[in-house]
């Protein structure tokens, strides 16, 4: 599985629209017009998904990677995001910290993401000069089954600051990045959380009208001493890929290589995006 060169991605077609990111994780800081709706749906495979927690390690599919995204004013955005089934094939499985649901030995386990509820805010517009500024906060719900070894079930709250400033003739380049805060519930430890550090550096290049090359870093670090509590350890994935622009919808596709803690080792994601016109006038 997965035996392509990473970089064969850019052999693959594919273009975005006005602050269209998938299949990017880290936020731009534009918005969607007022009234208008926004759905995303895709499909990752990641390679030897570790999860500490629970002992397990194996090869994970994301089904149905959704983000629905909803214009409520000029500068506001509100968004919800979540997998609505997780499927891990087992290639090991170590000491458990916490009961699991199935024996020793099963060779699969699927489960519910925990879904997030977004707000963001453009608080400033680029200028000529200055990048553009916003903020994103939201909070994680404990949708997941932890004994299904995939999911922690916690609440977590996150909070970070988002600028970005286009470059080039006809802003052909838009570059973009977050830096925040995480505030992560340890699974074992009542009454503890890890704070960490949230970041991503992401570019997306108008190659075409139809086509876009984008790339990122993104991931969460562990701010503590020592070894993070399980369940909060530092994670961090490389994503490059290609967007296009067709019959009304944006594809996409790229490929991921982990970068940091116990990040899956290699990956892909494909997706879909589509926009509708505004179907609501919000209320002033």
């Amino acid at each position: 599985m997965l035996k392509w060169p990473f970089a064969s991605i850019f052999l693959m077609a594919a273009i975005g629209v006005h602050a269209q990111q998938r299949p990017l994780i880290t936020e731009d800081v534009d918005v969607i017009p007022p009234g208008s709706v926004r759905i995303q749906a895709g499909i990752d495979f990641m390679q030897d998904a570790q999860f500490p927690l629970s002992g397990l390690s194996g090869e994970l599919t994301r089904v149905g990677v959704i983000g629905v995204h909803v214009g409520l004013a000029p500068n506001v955005e509100f968004q919800v995001t979540g997998v609505a089934q997780n499927f891990l094939s087992i290639n090991s499985q170590g000491r458990s910290a916490i009961p699991l649901s199935f024996p020793p030995g099963t060779s699969s386990t699927n489960d519910v993401g925990d879904f997030t509820l977004w707000a963001k805010i453009k608080l400033r517009n680029e200028t000529r000069l200055g990048p553009a500024l916003g903020f994103r906060f939201g909070v994680q719900l404990p949708n997941s089954n932890q004994g299904r070894g995939i999911g922690t079930n916690q609440t977590n709250a996150f909070g970070m600051l988002l600028v970005g400033k286009k470059f080039g003739r006809d802003a052909r380049l838009n570059a973009f990045g977050n830096i925040g805060l995480g505030i992560l519930s340890a699974p074992l430890q009542p009454f503890t959380q890890n704070d960490m550090l949230l970041y991503g550096v992401a570019g997306i290049y108008r190659l075409t009208d139809r086509i876009n090359v984008a790339g990122e870093i993104n991931g969460r670090a562990n701010t503590r001493r020592g070894a993070a509590p399980l369940g909060t350890e530092s994670q961090g994935e490389a994503r490059l890929g290609v967007q296009v622009r067709a019959s009304g919808l944006q594809f996409d596709f790229a490929g991921i290589k982990g970068v940091a803690g116990t990040s899956p080792r290699s990956g892909f994601t494909f997706g879909v995006t589509y926009d509708t016109p505004a179907i609501f006038t919000p209320a002033r």
